[in-house]
């Protein structure tokens, strides 16, 4: 399983390994457990190695993030999505320090420690996720 397959679909929780392409969408599987199912292309699908986190600077990729909570954690399980805004802001800043807290919220820190902890719980290999592509951008905007 890799971070590019990985998809999530606004309406639906969990995460969705995509298994294939079909004519009027794609076919996914949730990767906890269950049956393969069609999304059309009218779903709002989110891979997540396209979502970013607002910075004060710039956007950080979610994948440098996931791999950063996994360091932080071992790969096992953080905190729980349901602790009170301040206790995830305050582990988020841990994270992140320099996140913008005026456009990332606590629902959106709540829906990443979610993933997170949805693929550490399926023993998601976090070291496998690449940081070469950030490094690719970064020489790219300094070239501009």
């Amino acid at each position: 399983m890799d971070l590019k397959d990985i998809v999530a679909i606004n309406g639906k929780p969990g995460l969705f390994e995509v298994k294939a392409q079909s004519k009027g969408g794609i076919i996914v599987e949730p990767i906890a457990e269950g049956k393969r199912f069609s999304v059309g292309i009218n779903s709002n699908v989110s891979a997540l190695n396209e979502i970013a986190i607002y910075t004060y600077e710039t956007e950080i990729p979610l994948r440098i993030i996931l791999k950063t909570i996994a360091e932080k954690e071992d790969g096992k399980e953080a905190i729980n999505p349901k602790e009170s805004a301040k206790v995830l802001t305050n582990y988020f800043r841990e994270i992140l320090p320099n996140f913008d807290e005026e456009r990332v919220y606590t629902s959106n820190i709540k829906k990443i420690l979610q993933w997170y902890n949805l693929l550490a719980s399926v023993n998601f290999d976090f070291s496998s996720i690449k940081e070469e592509e950030e490094e690719v951008e970064k020489s790219n905007s300094q070239q501009a």
